[in-house]
């Protein structure tokens, strides 16, 4: 990272306005097509961790809290949400500094860590130690626990002091748009 950047954590209710609004363009123009609004607000009430180059914001991240179910366990986790490097920005290591401020958080504050990675995003995650889960992936749905096969084998986890069966079932909790 050049001279000129810098890493910013704070939690969601200490950004400013112009700041949410920075963040959501920035997760709009990497993601394009694949950004919803549900999307981002699965970024909100946790923590943000925002690289800026002068007064441009080029990179985000956040985790926020969420229930995943293992092992006849509720964990308490660290889930990662809206990983952004604005385009001609990336390679340069602002990804890995953000995601070292997140798993800091993790460590300290939940049982492990997990997110949902695309093929892009997997290569990264797996250099940091994140491990891919292995076993089925469900989500607590209003209906009822419901499959999510198409997220089986995109789904990471960042071991905490919890024993873990990469194998075995994870459910998580139900939220709206994308369950994981």
């Amino acid at each position: 990272m050049g001279a000129m950047t810098e890493v910013r954590t704070a939690h969601t209710a200490d950004l400013d306005e112009a700041t949410r609004k920075a963040a959501r363009a920035l997760l709009w123009d990497v993601f394009e097509d694949d950004m919803a609004e549900h999307d981002w607000e699965h970024c909100l009430g946790g923590i943000h961790t925002l690289v800026w180059e002068g007064d441009e914001l080029i990179g985000h991240a956040a985790v926020v809290q969420r229930r995943l179910l293992h092992a006849d366990r509720a964990l308490r986790t660290g889930y990662v949400e809206g990983v952004a490097v604005r385009a001609g920005r990336r390679r340069r290591g602002i990804a890995a500094a953000m995601m070292a401020e997140l798993e800091g958080v993790i460590r300290r504050a939940y049982d492990l860590g997990a997110l949902g990675a695309s093929d892009e995003g997997a290569a990264l995650y797996e250099a940091r130690g994140w491990q891919r889960w292995q076993g089925p992936t469900f989500a607590l749905a209003p209906t009822g626990t419901q499959r999510t096969e198409d997220e089986d084998g995109f789904i990471f986890v960042f071991p905490g002091e919890v024993p873990l069966d990469l194998t075995g079932s994870l459910t998580c909790d139900w939220r709206d748009g994308d369950a994981w």
